[in-house]
C-alpha cells in the first residue's frame, strides 16, 4: 500500500504538468511539413530535403548541439562558474554516519524519521520563499558567502546531539533533531537557489535546456563524490555503525570543509542585477542585438534593428525603428 501510494504521487505531478500553459520562443518554427523545427540562429536544420530524410536533419542537430555544448563549456565566462558549482557541491558530508547514530544509537524509528523529513520539505519551501522575497536581489557572491559560514555555524549544532549536550540543556534528542533539521533545511535551500540562478545565468541562448541539464548533473555528481569522500573521512576515523567514538570529529571536519571552495567566489560572473538575469532568460540581451537598455524600458539597438520594448506588464513587443510601429 506504502509503495502503491508513493508511485502515484510523481503520476499526479505528470497530470498537472499538462495544464502548465507554454509560450512559443521567438526565432523558432516548424517547416513546411509541420514536423521538425527550424532554428534560424543555429549552425544546422532540421530538413526533410531529399538526401538523408529527417533522420539524417536529426543526425546533424544532435551533432551542432554536442558541437555548441562542447564549445559553451570551454569559455572560461562558463567553465569557471560550472567549476565552482561542483567544488561547492562536492565538499565531504557527514551525513550518512549521522543517519546511523540517531538510529542505531538514539534509536529513531521511522515513524519518527518519516516527520523529520516531512518538516524539512515544509521548512524547503520556506527557503524558497525566503530567497524570493529578500535575497534574489542580492550577488550571488554574497548570498553564497554569508549561507556558506552560517550553514557551517549551524551545521556544528550537530556536535550537541553526538555529544549529548542537549540532555544536558534540557532539550530532548527527538526536539533537538526536529529544531536543527527545521534550521538546517531553510538554510540548505536558501543556499542551493543561487546556484540554480547561477546554472541559468551563465546558459547563453539556442542551449539552454542541453546546458542546464548538464550543469545540474555536474552539481548532482559534485554531491555524489562529497558522499564519496565523506565515506573515505568516515572510514578513516573509524566511524562505523556500532562505534561513534570519533563521530564528533567528523562532524567537525565536514562542516568546516565547506568553507573551502569560499576563495573561488571571485571566479564567479560580476553582473549580479536582477534585471540582467531576466533579461537573459528571455532571450533578449544576446550579443547580436548590439544595443544597450534605455531609461524607458527598451533595449536600444545601435544597428537599426528591431526595438524590444518593456510594455510594463511583464511582457515584451517588438517594434520596428523606421516606422516605430509594433510587429
Amino acid at each position: 500500500f506504502v509503495f502503491g501510494v508513493t508511485s502515484a504521487l510523481p503520476l499526479i505531478t505528470t497530470a498537472v504538468s499538462i495544464l502548465v500553459q507554454e509560450k512559443k520562443v521567438p526565432g523558432v518554427s516548424r517547416s513546411a511539413s509541420g514536423l521538425p523545427f527550424t532554428i534560424d540562429d543555429a549552425a544546422f536544420r532540421i530538413g526533410t530535403g531529399s538526401k538523408g530524410g529527417y533522420g539524417s536533419g536529426l543526425w546533424k542537430k544532435a551533432k551542432g548541439q554536442t558541437r555548441e555544448l562542447v564549445d559553451a563549456i570551454r569559455k572560461p565566462s562558463i567553465f569557471l562558474p560550472t567549476l565552482f558549482i561542483f567544488c561547492w557541491q562536492a565538499t565531504p558530508s557527514s551525513d550518512t554516519a549521522m543517519f546511523y547514530f540517531i538510529t542505531n544509537k538514539l534509536g529513531f524509528q521511522a515513524e519518527f524519521l518519516g516527520r523529520v523529513r516531512l518538516v524539512t520539505s515544509v521548512a524547503s519551501l520556506a527557503g524558497v520563499a525566503v530567497y524570493n522575497t529578500w535575497l534574489k536581489s542580492l550577488p550571488l557572491g554574497k548570498v553564497f558567502l554569508w549561507t556558506t559560514i552560517i550553514g557551517t555555524l549551524l551545521g556544528l549544532t550537530q556536535l550537541l546531539l553526538v555529544t549529548g549536550v542537549n540532555r544536558t540543556l534540557g532539550i530532548s534528542d527527538e526536539w533537538f533533531a526536529v529544531g536543527d533539521s527545521l534550521i538546517l533545511a531553510v538554510l540548505g535551500q536558501i543556499s542551493f537557489m543561487p546556484i540554480l540562478v547561477l546554472a541559468a545565468r551563465v546558459c547563453p541562448e539556442g542551449i539552454e535546456a542541453t546546458l542546464f541539464a548538464t550543469l545540474m548533473s555536474i552539481s548532482n555528481g559534485a554531491g555524489l563524490t562529497g558522499n564519496v569522500l565523506g565515506g573515505a573521512v568516515t572510514r578513516l576515523l573509524g566511524v562505523t555503525g556500532t562505534d561513534f567514538t570519533n563521530l564528533a570529529w567528523l562532524v567537525l571536519f565536514t562542516n568546516l570543509s565547506s568553507l573551502l571552495p569560499l576563495p573561488l567566489l571571485s571566479i564567479l560572473p560580476p553582473s549580479d542585477s536582477r534585471d540582467a538575469v531576466d533579461g537573459k532568460k528571455s532571450g533578449l540581451l544576446k550579443s547580436g542585438l548590439g544595443g544597450h537598455i534605455g531609461s524607458a524600458g527598451k533595449i536600444q539597438d545601435v544597428d537599426n534593428n528591431p526595438t524590444v520594448v518593456n510594455t510594463g506588464n511583464g511582457s515584451w513587443d517588438i517594434e520596428s525603428r523606421k516606422d516605430g510601429k509594433k510587429e
